[in-house]
C-alpha cells in the first residue's frame, strides 16, 4: 500500500509542476491515495495556487502539498531555527543562535500546545502535514530543492508541532522586549530629566486611537507620561560602585540583541525595534465608490524567498484568499467572501525578567523557601565541516525556575524570563482558522478573543460597509509595577495576576472620523489604565503621514491607497532640514540642496541622504555624552524634539550650540559618503544607501551563492515614511464587495526555486505599485488560470 502511495504521489508531484504558458493549458488528471474527493488546483500567471476542494481535510492536505512544492527548504529552515537546530546544517557559526532558541524551549512548548488546540484546527494541521509529507515522498536525489543538495541532507517528516513552532518565531520577532528591561536598568544612573525624556512617548504628532492624554510637565520642559513612575523601581543617580554593573547590563542587552537579530535576519523575520507594518481601513463614506477599503503592508527585514506565500482556498462552506507563512495552513492575512482583515504589531510588554537568588546547593529562593530548579539538558548537533555531514554533539544545560528559563547572567546575577509565548495554552493560529470563516464583526471579535500570539492591531472591513479595529493579544497584569524593570524573583511582587480583559483592550467600530490608521504608533492615551500596552511603541511618523493624507481626501480610491503605501515623505528629516537652514548649519552647497528638497526619500535625492546622515550623526554624538543610553533611542525619542526646542541639557559638552554640532555632522558627512560610496559625488544619493536587498541564507556561499541573486536597485522610502523600502514584506489592498479588484503582491515570487520564472517575477510590481490583481470569484479565477491539475482519490 505504501509503495502504491509513493508511486502515485510521485506522478502527482511531477505533473504538479506549474505550467508557465501564456494561455491556459488542458487540465491534467492524476489519482492520489490519501484524499477523499477530487481536488482542483489552478495556477495563474504568478503561479498563485487556487485550491478548490469539497471538504476541509482535502483542502488542507493539498495546501500542504502545494506549499511544499514551492517552499520546502524554507519551511525546513523555519522549523530548524525555532527548534535550535541550524548548527546541524550550518555549523558553529549558528551555534550561539541555537543555544538561545534552546533556552527558550519552543520545541517543547509547541508539542505541549497540541493538546490545547481546537479539535478542528488540530485536524487541519494533521492534514496539512500529510500533504507536505506526500510531496516530500515524491522527491529523489535529483528533484530535491537545491539547498538540500548543497547542504547534503534530506528533510524529515513534517508534523503539526512544526507548524506551531513557526508561530513562536513570530512571537520572538514581534514581542521580545526583555532586553529593553535590561537597558532601562542600565540607564538608571542618568540625569532624571534626561531619563524622563528617554521614556517620553507623547509628541504633537501622535495618532492616538483609544483614550486621551493627560500630560505631565517634565524637568526638561516637555509634556509626557513618566513610565518609570508607573513602575515600582525608581531611577537613581549614578554611583562609582555601580557604573561598571550598569555598563554590563547594556553590553548584555546589546549582545543578546545581536544574536537574536542574526538568527531572525536569516529567515526574514527581524523587525527592527518591533516596528512592523502599516494598516488602515476607510469607511465607504470617504471613498469614491462608496465601498470601504482596507490596506495592509507588514514590515519585516527582507529575505529570499519572502516570508509570505499567496494562496486561494475554497470549499462549499468557505472561500478565502491572502497570504500565509510557509508551513502554516489557512490564510493569516487577507479576506473571505464577507470580511477583510489586516494586522500591524502593537508591541506591549509581555515579558518580565526575575532576578533569582541561588544558594550554594543550586536551589533558588522563593517566597515559600528554597526550591529545586528544573534542569533541562539540550543536545545540539553541530556540523564539523560545511562540506561534510559529520556532526558533534554539544550539551547545553538549561536551568528553569518557577518564573521561566534563566536567560541572562550579569556578573553572576541570574535572570529568569517569563513570557506569554512560553505558555502552551496560548494559541498563535486558532484565531486565524476561525477568522477565515467569519461573516461579520461579531465573528471577527469572537475569533480574536482566542488569539494568544504577538499582540496585533487587527483592522476590519466588511461587505455591509462596516469598519473596525481591535488590539488583540494576551497582555499580563502584574501584582506591582508594569514590568518595565526586572523583579526580585524571591518575592511575589512581579506575579502575573491575570491579563487585560478582552473587552478592555483598545478597539473601535465605525468611528465618526470614518477611518482608522495603525502603524505601530502609541495607540492609547495616557488615560488608559494599562500603560504597558504602548511603552515600546514606535515613533508616530508613519502613522501621522498616513492619517494626514487620508484626512485630506474624502473620495479615496484604490489608486490613492496604493500611492499612500508608496509615499516617501519623511517628516522628521524635513523638519531637520528646515532647522539646518534656519541655523545655517551646513555648507552653502548643502544648504542649497536642502532648500530645494521636498522631504521625500527618493533614490535620486542627495538631500535625503544628507539629512539622514546628519540626524544619525547628531544622535550618535548625543549618545556619546550619555552612555549607556542607546543611540537609536535618543534618535527616535529625543533628537527631533531636542533640536526643535534647543533643549540645552542634551547638548554635548564639546559644542557651544546645536548649530555647531549639526555643522560638524555636515562636515563629517562628506568623508562618510566618500568612504561608503566612493569619491564621485554624483553617487551620494539616497538610492546608494537604500537599495533592494533580499538575501538568501546561502547567497554568500562561494561559487554557488550567485544563483540566489535578487534585484539590487535604489528604492524610495525609509524607516520614518509609509514606504519603508525593502522592509515591505507584502502589500494588500481590498475593497469588500469588489473582491476581484483586490491587489496583493509580495516582493519576489511564489517559488523558492531560483531557477523558476516565479522566483522574482513580482519584484517590479512590488517596487512600482502597479496593480497586482488577485482574483477571487470563481469566474475571475477561471479567467486568470494558466494551468490546472485535478486530483482524484484512488
Amino acid at each position: 500500500m505504501k509503495n502504491r502511495l509513493l508511486r502515485c504521489v510521485f506522478v502527482f508531484g511531477a505533473l504538479f509542476l506549474p505550467t508557465f504558458a501564456s494561455a491556459q493549458t488542458e487540465p491534467a488528471t492524476v489519482s492520489v491515495v490519501g484524499i477523499k474527493e477530487s481536488i482542483t488546483v489552478r495556477r495563474d500567471a504568478r503561479s498563485i495556487p487556487y485550491i478548490e476542494a469539497t471538504n476541509d481535510a482535502d483542502l488542507y492536505f493539498m495546501q500542504g502539498f502545494v506549499t511544499a512544492s514551492d517552499r520546502l527548504w524554507q519551511m525546513d529552515l523555519l522549523r530548524r531555527v525555532a527548534r535550535g537546530e541550524t548548527a546541524e546544517i550550518f555549523g558553529k557559526q549558528t551555534l550561539n543562535e541555537d543555544k538561545r532558541w534552546r533556552k527558550l524551549g519552543f520545541a517543547r512548548v509547541a508539542q505541549e500546545s497540541l493538546q490545547y488546540l481546537n479539535p478542528e484546527l488540530r485536524i487541519a494541521l494533521e492534514n496539512y502535514a500529510k500533504g507536505v509529507n506526500a510531496y516530500t515522498a515524491t522527491l529523489d536525489e535529483k528533484s530535491l530543492p537545491v539547498e538540500f543538495k548543497i547542504l547534503q541532507y534530506k528533510p524529515r517528516e513534517w508534523t503539526p508541532a512544526d507548524t506551531i513552532v513557526i508561530g513562536k518565531i513570530l512571537a520572538e520577532a514581534l514581542s521580545s522586549t526583555y532586553t529593553r528591561d535590561l537597558l532601562r536598568e542600565s540607564t538608571k544612573g542618568l540625569d532624571p530629566a534626561k531619563l524622563a525624556d528617554l521614556n517620553n512617548q507623547v509628541t504633537p504628532f501622535d495618532v492616538v486611537l483609544f483614550g486621551k492624554d493627560n500630560p505631565i510637565r517634565t524637568a526638561s520642559g516637555s509634556d509626557q507620561v513618566n513610565f518609570h513612575e508607573v513602575s515600582d523601581s525608581k531611577p537613581k543617580r549614578s554611583c562609582s560602585s555601580c557604573t561598571s554593573l550598569l555598563q554590563n547590563y547594556s553590553e548584555l542587552a546589546s549582545n543578546e540583541e545581536r544574536i537574536r537579530r542574526s538568527s531572525l535576519e536569516r529567515i526574514g523575520f527581524y523587525s527592527e525595534e518591533l516596528a512592523a507594518s502599516n494598516n488602515w481601513v476607510i469607511s465607504g463614506k470617504r471613498t469614491a465608490d462608496g465601498k470601504p477599503i482596507l490596506a495592509n503592508d507588514p514590515h519585516l527585514l527582507a529575505s529570499a524567498p519572502g516570508i509570505w506565500y499567496l494562496s486561494h482556498l475554497s470549499t462549499p462552506t468557505m472561500r478565502v484568499s491572502g497570504v500565509t507563512f510557509p508551513g502554516v495552513p489557512g490564510i493569516v492575512l487577507g479576506h473571505n467572501e464577507n470580511i477583510a482583515w489586516g494586522a500591524t504589531n502593537v508591541g506591549p510588554d509581555v515579558q518580565d525578567l526575575y532576578l533569582e537568588t541561588f544558594g550554594a546547593d543550586g536551589k533558588y529562593k522563593t517566597p515559600a523557601g528554597f526550591a529545586d530548579p528544573i534542569i533541562r539538558k539540550e543536545e545540539i548537533k553541530v556540523r564539523v565541516n560545511p562540506f561534510k555531514t559529520d556532526v558533534t554533539t554539544e550539551i547545553l544545560e538549561v536551568v528553569e525556575t518557577r518564573n521561566g528559563p534563566i536567560i541572562a547572567d550579569v556578573d553572576g546575577k541570574k535572570y529568569a524570563l517569563k513570557w506569554t509565548a512560553l505558555d502552551a495554552k496560548n494559541s498563535d493560529f486558532e484565531a486565524f482558522f476561525n477568522v477565515n470563516r467569519a461573516k461579520d464583526w461579531n465573528d471577527f471579535t469572537k475569533a480574536f478573543k482566542t488569539y494568544g500570539g504577538a499582540t496585533q492591531n487587527f483592522v476590519y472591513a466588511d461587505i455591509k460597509g462596516n469598519i473596525g479595529w481591535y488590539a488583540a493579544g494576551r497582555i499580563p497584569i502584574r501584582k506591582t509595577g508594569d514590568g518595565a524593570f526586572p523583579y526580585d524573583g524571591s518575592t511575589n511582587e512581579g506575579e502575573w495576576t491575570g491579563f487585560i480583559p478582552f473587552e478592555e483592550l483598545p478597539h473601535l467600530y465605525n468611528p465618526p472620523e470614518g477611518f482608522i490608521v495603525t502603524a505601530n504608533q502609541r495607540i492609547v492615551g495616557t488615560s488608559y489604565k494599562y500603560q504597558q500596552m504602548s511603552r515600546d511603541a514606535s515613533s508616530p511618523w508613519r502613522a501621522r503621514r498616513i492619517y494626514e493624507l487620508l484626512k485630506a481626501n474624502s473620495k479615496v480610491t484604490m489608486d490613492d491607497v496604493s500611492n499612500i503605501q508608496l509615499d516617501s515623505f519623511n517628516r522628521p528629516l524635513s523638519n531637520l532640514a528646515k532647522k539646518i537652514l534656519e541655523l545655517e548649519a551646513a555648507t552653502p552647497e548643502n544648504i542649497a540642496s536642502l532648500k530645494s528638497w521636498d522631504g521625500k526619500m527618493t533614490p535620486d535625492s542627495r538631500a535625503a541622504l544628507l539629512a539622514n546622515e546628519i540626524r544619525v550623526c547628531g544622535a550618535n554624538k548625543m549618545a556619546e555624552d550619555n552612555q549607556p543610553a542607546p543611540a537609536y533611542i535618543i534618535r527616535e525619542r529625543v533628537f527631533d524634539r531636542v533640536i526643535g526646542e534647543k533643549t540645552s541639557i542634551w547638548l554635548p559638552k564639546k559644542y557651544a550650540s546645536f548649530a555647531a554640532m549639526l555643522k560638524e555632522c555636515d562636515t563629517e558627512s562628506s568623508a562618510a559618503f566618500t568612504r561608503r560610496y566612493g569619491s564621485d559625488a554624483a553617487k551620494w544619493v539616497w538610492g546608494s544607501s537604500a537599495q533592494s536587498n533580499f538575501p538568501h541564507p546561502l547567497a554568500v556561499a562561494p561559487l554557488i551563492g550567485g544563483q540566489f541573486a535578487t534585484p539590487k536597485v535604489g528604492l524610495s522610502g525609509s524607516g520614518q515614511t509609509p514606504n519603508v523600502g525593502s522592509y515591505v514584506s507584502m502589500r494588500h489592498i481590498a475593497s469588500p464587495g469588489n473582491w476581484d479588484a483586490t491587489r496583493h503582491v509580495i516582493p519576489l515570487g511564489q517559488s523558492g526555486n531560483p531557477q523558476s520564472p516565479n522566483y522574482k517575477d513580482q519584484f517590479e510590481s512590488w517596487r512600482t505599485g502597479s496593480a497586482a490583481v488577485f482574483p477571487f470569484t470563481k469566474p475571475a479565477v477561471e479567467a486568470a488560470t494558466k494551468s490546472t491539475l485535478v486530483a482524484v482519490p484512488r
